[in-house]
């Protein structure tokens, strides 16, 4: 007889365990053991180590696959997450079938844990398993044309469509659903939540139990250094860019802001320094505000310029509020009266609201990271070592995608309901913001230098993202270089089928790559026929995508892996993070009413509360009143009248808390429970990458000490692996 000993590893996660008869066969070169049962008296149980006896009577030869298969007792199904299987063969050979998923009454084949590339592939028998297995996974993984101009999603309509290995765990799902339950209670008043603030003094009483940043913000909103800062570390680093040529319709003269520059300097010469920066909301132009509880929203397209003073702070020095110059579109200045600045700055925050939700946050972390995850699921063999490194960044992003889709920009979500820019305009805006995508975009140290801030002092976004690119970049390097060699890139047709799957789905297969074009001259890709409803001056020149068709070298593989996993893990934290933190107590008064919203939260970490997007003056959703089309009218009242409803804020606040709810199922950047690597190489650059995160770490504390406002959004334990949120 040849005895098989089987360890069998059930995951640690709650419910991962099972009643259920577990079968297991094991398949080699020569036959295999025929499917024998692996008896378990009481179970298998979370986080169980069992041991069972696999008995042949004949040579299997090398061993090649393990297949289980869970088969429901009389009692009824219970599914089983199956962690790995340990194989000792009777030459005392130790080899190791991760498997991390749910089974439930189907069978599952495994392989060894050594990462394989397909021309590599010594066994006909291996090979076959490798493409009938993409052949199973394409079934399983379908793509599905969300809206025209927007990148595809994964053909699932409910989380329960999903394959059970990418769902979310028991404990996921249930705090997910508790958070929800308390985020959206209903709010039983006297008369309906659509009255304006009658000032903003009745805003103090909106938050209690405030984060230190958040009191920051309550107090310091209105102050212009506050408000440039944010242009850099607040939630959306991203829109900031140096200026040394005023856009042609942006005519701001030097007399305008000469009392805001040095003495004796001039705007130009402030320019020419690489002093002066620029905020464009051209993509907002000319879009339809939204109708709420049946009144008028409104929507600007404003330019910001901002100076970088001496003393190191960043300050608005102009703010027009239309694409259009003209005598009603005046530019706004900080010696003018303190209503008529503020208000200006509000629209500018408003347009940075839907700039942060819908293009930074939605659709350049969400939706690629989906595009990402679902041409690695489809494209990737669990043997292939670049789904082994990706896996642990894909964790829950389906269908997180999946529950925001439905909360947030369905016709009755969040966005339609109780934003300014409303269903149409949204979507028009997401078309708009797929044409501007660019891949140097996605790569930080390219868009660093593209948008001109290399110098600008205490960009603490910039310092830390460019560190941890470093570190992400010497990780993946030292794994695929390990596997791979130019000739095996170019040669690894699975590898470039994954790239093509994301250059048609998530870039939407656009032929102008490599020039700028305008819609008057070029045709159309039959995936942005949408622009041709429109009229083509509403459209900016579409930039070239500089987005890869192919790989040849391994350099151009590991860059890309590398804004792939830099994406899903710190530019998500970046751009998310400073939303809300841990739990938030609402409270108004108005009118005779006293109300109180407790959104408890027993499961999240320490350090997530309401920090920038708490203080809704700060980051408006929605403004009830148009843009000044004059200088001098503005007052206090004016201010709270244009501020979002009643509604719209407990609302924003209620699905801004929903975005940022992490549960304690979750593993921090790096963090890497599931063993998917059995090499010794890659194991210790996964052991060197934790030690280079820790570091960083430390260096960002040190940092944040000497910070009157600390920049932790980007600290390595702040972050997940993938977009779980």
């Amino acid at each position: 007889m040849n005895d098989y000993n089987i360890q069998v590893v059930t995951g640690e996660i709650l419910q991962a365990g099972t009643f259920n008869k577990i079968y297991i066969k094991l398949i080699g070169t020569e036959c295999n053991s025929g499917q024998q049962r692996l008896k378990a008296p009481t179970g298998f149980w979370p986080g169980s180590k069992l041991s069972f006896t696999v008995s042949c009577t004949a040579n299997l030869g090398t061993l090649l696959l393990v297949e289980l298969e869970s088969k429901a007792r009389m009692i009824g199904l219970n599914e089983w997450f199956c962690a790995e299987v340990m194989v000792t063969t009777p030459k005392g050979e130790e080899l190791l079938f991760p498997c991390h998923r749910w089974l439930g009454s189907e069978k599952v084949v495994l392989r060894d844990a050594v990462a394989t590339l397909r021309h590599k592939e010594t066994s006909p028998e291996l090979l076959a398993h490798r493409q009938e297995s993409l052949k199973v996974r394409r079934q399983l993984f379908k793509w599905s044309i969300y809206a025209d101009g927007i990148p595809h999603t994964v053909h699932a309509e409910f989380p329960c469509n999903l394959p059970p290995e990418v769902r979310f765990s028991f404990t996921k799902d249930k705090e997910f659903v508790f958070s929800s339950a308390v985020a959206f209670m209903k709010i039983n008043l006297r008369c309906p939540l659509k009255f304006s603030w009658s000032s903003l003094r009745e805003l103090d009483t909106l938050v209690c139990r405030k984060t230190d940043i958040l009191e920051y913000v309550q107090k310091n909103w209105k102050r212009d250094e506050f408000f440039g800062y944010q242009f850099l570390n607040g939630l959306n680093p991203m829109m900031i860019k140096r200026c040394s040529k005023l856009p042609d319709n942006f005519p701001v003269t030097s007399d305008m802001v000469s009392s805001f520059l040095p003495m004796g300097s001039t705007l130009e010469q402030e320019m020419e320094k690489g002093n002066v920066f620029l905020c464009d909301y051209e993509r907002l132009r000319g879009l339809d505000g939204n109708l709420i509880c049946k009144k008028q929203q409104y929507l600007a397209a404003p330019l910001c310029l901002l100076f970088s003073t001496p003393q190191e702070t960043l300050v608005p020095i102009a703010i027009q509020l239309f694409q259009e110059a003209g005598p009603e579109n005046p530019i706004f200045l900080p010696s003018d009266s303190e209503h008529d600045w503020l208000l200006a700055k509000m629209f500018v925050r408003n347009a940075e609201f839907n700039e942060h939700e819908l293009n930074f946050h939605l659709l350049r972390t969400h939706l690629l990271a989906e595009i990402f995850t679902v041409a690695t699921m489809r494209d990737l063999p669990a043997a292939h070592p670049l789904f082994k490194l990706l896996l642990p960044h894909t964790r829950f992003t389906l269908q997180i995608n999946i529950m925001a889709r439905k909360t947030l920009i369905s016709s009755y979500g969040y966005f339609p309901k109780f934003t300014a820019i409303g269903n149409d305009s949204m979507m028009e805006f997401l078309q708009r913001a797929v044409l501007s995508l660019t891949y140097s975009s996605l790569c930080l140290p390219d868009d660093i230098k593209e948008r001109g801030l290399e110098k600008i002092p205490n960009f603490y976004y910039r310092d830390d993202g460019l560190e941890l690119w470093k570190i992400i970049f010497k990780f993946v390097n030292g794994i695929l270089s390990y596997y791979y060699t130019d000739s095996d890139v170019q040669t690894d047709i699975e590898l470039q089928a994954w790239l093509t799957s994301i250059f048609q789905s998530g870039f939407l297969e656009n032929p102008h790559a490599g020039m700028i074009f305008f819609l008057d001259f070029f045709p159309l890709s039959p995936k942005f026929s949408f622009l041709s409803k429109t009229s083509p001056s509403v459209h900016p020149p579409i930039p070239p995508s500089g987005f890869p068709k192919s790989f040849s070298t391994v350099e151009e593989l590991v860059k890309f892996v590398t804004m792939v996993i830099f994406t899903v893990s710190a530019q998500h934290a970046a751009v998310n993070n400073g939303q809300v933190r841990k739990c938030f107590l609402v409270f108004f008064r108005f009118l005779c009413l006293n109300v109180i919203l407790t959104l408890p939260d027993l499961t999240t970490p320490p350090g997530f509360q309401f920090d920038y997007g708490g203080w809704m003056p700060n980051f408006p959703s929605s403004l009830q009143q148009a843009p000044p089309r004059r200088k001098g009218l503005a007052t206090e009242h004016t201010v709270s009248d244009t501020l979002p409803s009643i509604s719209s804020t407990v609302n924003t606040m209620a699905i801004v808390y929903l975005l940022c709810h992490d549960t304690c199922d979750r593993y921090a950047l790096g963090n890497y429970p599931e063993v998917h690597f059995s090499e010794e190489i890659p194991q210790k650059q996964i052991q060197q990458f934790q030690t280079d995160l820790l570091q960083f770490e430390k260096k960002i504390e040190t940092r944040n000490k000497t910070l009157e406002l600390p920049y932790t959004y980007m600290s390595p334990q702040n972050m997940n692996n993938s977009i779980t949120i």
